[in-house]
């Protein structure tokens, strides 16, 4: 007796390899742009975290100027010489020798990347600083 053995089909495993490929390039097409955007986002974070530093420099400088001279105008000038133009400056000063004056500064912190400006509003940064009035 002789036994017949049932053979398979012959499989194709190109065609298989080649929809994976496609595949990976469809994926890759879809997650790349939002991979993209997030990294974009995170610059400019960073950036609105360096303008936040900036601030509060500017605000220190600030208030060092209002505690030495304590004429109008003074605080406006020391930000704008410490490099944040166009902020919003806020002056609490007592008359008397010793006590604490606080400066408090808003500045605009433009988005600055691509795309980041079309989905996010221009955010602003704040900081106060305080000092001894010395004269």
């Amino acid at each position: 007796m002789t036994s017949t053995r049932l053979s398979a089909p012959p499989t194709r495993r190109t065609g298989g390899r080649q929809r994976q490929r496609g595949q990976a390039t469809v994926e890759l097409a879809l997650a790349l742009p939002l991979v993209l955007v997030g990294m974009l986002l995170i610059v400019q974070a960073g950036l609105v975290v360096a303008d936040h530093i900036a601030t509060v420099h500017a605000a220190r400088e600030a208030a060092r100027a209002v505690a030495v001279d304590g004429r109008p105008g003074v605080a406006d000038r020391a930000a704008a010489d410490a490099g944040r133009r166009g902020c919003r400056t806020s002056v609490t000063r007592p008359a008397e020798v010793g006590a604490v004056l606080t400066v408090t500064l808003t500045c605009p912190a433009p988005t600055r990347v691509a795309l980041v400006g079309a989905l996010l509003p221009d955010p602003s940064v704040s900081a106060a600083a305080a000092m001894r009035v010395e004269r």
